[in-house]
């Protein structure tokens, strides 16, 4: 039941990742998180969503935006691996707690408008590239924070999509090494899913965009930051939860 649940679920990721940059780490680590626990479902998801986003970069390379990549893309790895260190020491309900709160932020700032008011550049960039990074490798979901921001250049949708999975490759290189330090063991015991998941992320991926662009922009949209909202609320109360169950 587990492997059907993550196919389906990794399949719409990867079609969702497609069409806007992230989704992978936003719906499949939730559903890993409830059976493995936050760290090992962090862990787990990198694998899957360095192939979706392998796969994406592959068809969208010649869009990227060099100017936001350099200024945004390098403390942002530099944050990745920061934060996927701090996920090697940290406890599961923090980091639900954490993930939860960036998954409401994310798709408030949505709902809100907020992220089409946002305009960065110079500092600002920098240290919005560095937070997304961070927050990728401490709970694996950067993808919403790091579009949000990435939003504030007033790029092109084409070149914030394919700058973004850009920026993705190198945060996934910068984390993973860390996460198969602690958790390869944990994470070759689950073969199964792990080949599941990466299945499911590239079919989607292969065939998403297709199917998602027969939806209106804004009805889609207004969807999937409902979906981020109600995930987030669901990790902040289970974390909580967990908090009490174990003080």
């Amino acid at each position: 039941m587990m492997e059907i649940a993550a196919f389906l679920t990794a399949i719409l990721a990867g079609g969702i990742a497609a069409m806007s940059g992230f989704g992978i780490g936003s719906l499949l680590t939730p559903l890993l998180a409830a059976r493995y626990g936050i760290k090992l479902a962090v862990a787990m998801v990198s694998v899957p969503h360095l192939a979706g986003t392998a796969a994406r970069f592959l068809g969208l390379r010649k869009q990227v935006d060099r100017r936001v990549f350099l200024n945004f893309g390098i403390l942002s790895a530099a944050g990745g691996l920061g934060g996927a260190l701090l996920n090697a020491r940290a406890g599961s309900p923090v980091l639900a707690m954490v993930f939860g709160c960036l998954l409401v932020f994310a798709a408030v700032s949505g709902l809100t408008g907020f992220v089409e008011r946002m305009r960065f550049g110079g500092t600002t960039a920098w240290v919005a590239g560095g937070l997304s990074g961070f927050f990728g490798g401490l709970v694996g979901n950067q993808g919403g924070i790091r579009s949000a921001a990435l939003l504030g250049f007033d790029i092109r949708k084409e070149a914030l999509v394919a700058t973004a999975t850009a920026i993705a490759l190198i945060v996934d290189g910068a984390r993973m090494p860390v996460y198969f330090a602690f958790e390869m063991r944990a994470m070759l015991a689950e073969w199964p899913i792990l080949l599941t998941t990466i299945a499911g992320v590239l079919l989607g991926t292969l065939w998403g965009v297709r199917l998602l662009r027969r939806i209106e922009e804004h009805t889609f949209r207004k969807l999937l930051y409902t979906l981020i909202l109600a995930l987030g609320v669901y990790m902040l109360i289970h974390g909580a939860g967990t908090l009490r169950a174990n003080s």
